[in-house]
C-alpha cells in the first residue's frame, strides 16, 4: 500500500468513529481515508451526505486514518469506524478504513458500508449520484396513513396471501416496493416464488451457512395465478398510468421458476389493462423459463449479475443446474423479442471495479445489447466478502473510471428501473 500525498491539514477531511455508546466522534488529527481493493485513498473526493442517508458502526473494527506525515495509523484510542448507508440514486465508490480488531462479531450484518467523513461541519461520503432519487426517498414511506392503507387494501382482497406478504415486509422490514403497493404507485413488489436455483453468498433472504442473519425471510408457499393477477392488475390499473409490477424481490427466491404461473397471470394482468409496465428481477439461468416468460408479453427485465467472469460468477452465485453463458442467453433472448432490459450490477469497490471485470462486462454488453446498468451496492461485510469467495485485494480502477467506461460507450447508468417507454 503506497501511502497518498498528505493532504492540507486546514482542509483536511476528518476521521470519524464511534465508541461502544454509540456517541458519534472526530479524530482531529487524523485523516480520513477510504479502502478500495489493495489501497486506502484520501478521502477528498467525498460528496456531501445525501438526504435519506443513514450511520452505521463497525464493532470489532479499529479506524484506520492518515497522520500528518502521510502515514496510514489506527485509532490510537478505543472506538469503532462509522460507515454510510446509501439511499436509491447514490453509488458507493470507496469502502470505509480500518482493520480488523480482537473483539466483534466475525461477521457483520449484510449492509452497504460506505466510507464518511467529516468536512468542518458537514458529513461527507464516498460517493457518486448516479440516478435522480426523489421517489426513493424516506420521506415517501412509513408514512402515518401506510396503515390505514394496508388494512384497507387487506379488506379487498382479504383472502390474497401475496397481499398478507407485502403487509407483513412493509411493516416489518420496512421494504419500499412492498409498500408502493399498498400506496398504488410507482415500482410495487410481487414475490411469487419460495424456491431457487442460485446459492448467493450472503443472500438477503435465506442463508446456507450462519455467516450473517438475513435482513429478512422468504415466502414459503406458491400463490395461484388468481392472487398474483390480483395484485398485478390492481397495482397497474390504478389512476397512475405509468405504475410498475416487478416479480422478484428480496422475501422471495428467484421468480423465474414460476413460469408458468407468471405467463398465465400476465396474460389475465393484461386483459385486464394495458396500463403500466411488467417487469422481472431475475438471475436469468434457466433459459426455458425466461423464453415462457417473455413470450408472455413481459416489457422489463433487470438480471442480477456479480461479474461477467465466469469463474468469478460460479463463486458468487454457486448456481444450480445453470452457467453465465445461460443467462447470456436468456439476456440476448429478452433484447431480440423488444423487452427491455437491464443488468443489476452487484458492485464492490475494489472488485467490480478492476481492469478485468470491466473489460468482461462490457464484452457482455456488446454480445447482447442489453440497453443499461443499473449498479446495486453489494451489501456484506467487507472483509466476508474476500474470505467467502476466495478472491485477493488487488489495485483497481475506481468506480468512477467504471461508471465513466460504461458512458463512454454508450451505456445508460442508473439505479432502478424505470416505466417502460410507450
Amino acid at each position: 500500500m503506497t501511502p497518498v500525498t498528505p493532504a492540507n491539514n486546514y482542509n483536511m477531511l476528518k476521521l470519524l468513529y464511534t465508541n461502544e455508546n454509540g456517541d458519534l466522534l472526530v479524530a482531529e488529527d487524523l485523516e480520513a481515508l477510504g479502502g478500495r481493493g489493495d489501497s486506502f485513498v484520501s478521502a477528498d473526493s467525498f460528496i456531501p451526505m445525501p438526504a435519506g442517508a443513514t450511520l452505521a458502526s463497525l464493532p470489532g473494527r479499529v479506524p484506520l486514518g492518515k497522520d500528518k506525515n502521510g502515514n496510514f495509523v489506527p485509532l490510537g484510542e478505543k472506538g469503532w469506524p462509522v460507515a454510510a448507508l446509501l439511499p436509491q440514486g447514490f453509488t458507493r465508490t470507496l469502502l470505509p478504513a480500518y482493520v480488523k480488531g480482537e473483539d466483534g462479531p466475525d461477521v457483520l450484518p449484510l449492509l452497504g458500508y460506505t466510507a464518511v467523513a467529516l468536512d468542518g461541519d458537514t458529513m461527507k461520503v464516498a460517493a457518486i449520484q448516479t440516478d435522480e432519487h426523489r421517489i426513493w426517498h424516506p420521506d415517501h414511506y412509513n408514512t402515518e396513513d401506510l396503515p390505514r392503507r394496508i388494512r384497507r387494501v387487506r379488506n379487498i382482497f382479504p383472502k390474497n396471501r401475496i397481499v398478507s406478504q407485502l403487509a407483513h415486509c412493509s411493516l416489518n422490514y420496512g421494504c419500499f416496493t412492498a409498500q408502493n403497493f399498498f400506496y398504488r404507485r410507482w415500482e410495487g413488489g410481487l414475490p411469487v416464488s419460495p424456491a431457487c436455483n442460485a446459492q448467493c453468498v450472503g443472500c438477503i433472504s435465506e442463508q446456507q451457512s450462519e455467516c450473517c442473519p438475513s435482513p429478512q425471510g422468504r415466502i414459503d408457499f406458491r400463490p395461484k395465478v388468481r392472487e398474483i393477477a390480483e395484485v398485478g392488475a390492481f397495482h397497474l390499473s390504478g389512476k397512475r398510468k405509468d405504475n410498475i409490477i416487478s416479480f422478484g424481490q428480496g422475501c422471495e427466491g428467484e421468480p423465474s421458476l414460476e413460469a408458468e404461473r407468471i405467463a398465465k397471470s400476465i396474460q389475465v394482468i393484461r386483459d385486464h389493462t394495458q396500463q403500466g409496465t411488467i417487469n422481472i428481477n431475475t438471475n436469468a439461468g434457466n433459459f426455458d423459463h425466461i423464453r415462457t416468460i417473455v413470450d408472455s408479453g413481459l416489457d422489463t427485465m433487470r438480471v442480477s449479475l456479480f461479474s461477467a467472469k465466469e469463474e468469478h460468477y460460479q463463486r458468487y452465485y454457486r448456481p444450480r443446474n445453470y452457467t453465465l453463458a445461460d443467462v447470456e442467453r436468456s439476456i440476448a433472448y429478452g433484447v431480440d423479442h423488444g423487452v427491455y432490459v437491464s443488468l443489476n450490477l452487484l458492485a464492490f469497490p475494489g472488485f467490480t471495479d478492476r481492469e478485468e471485470e470491466i473489460a468482461a462486462l462490457l464484452e457482455l454488453i456488446r454480445r447482447t445489447g442489453l440497453q443499461k446498468v443499473q449498479i446495486r451496492n453489494l451489501n456484506i461485510d467487507c472483509d466476508y466478502f474476500y474470505d467467502a469467495l476466495d478472491f485477493s485485494k488487488e489495485s483497481s480502477l475506481g468506480m468512477d473510471v467504471l461508471i465513466q467506461t460504461l458512458e463512454n460507450n454508450g451505456i445508460a447508468v442508473g439505479n432502478y428501473s424505470r416505466p417502460k417507454k410507450s
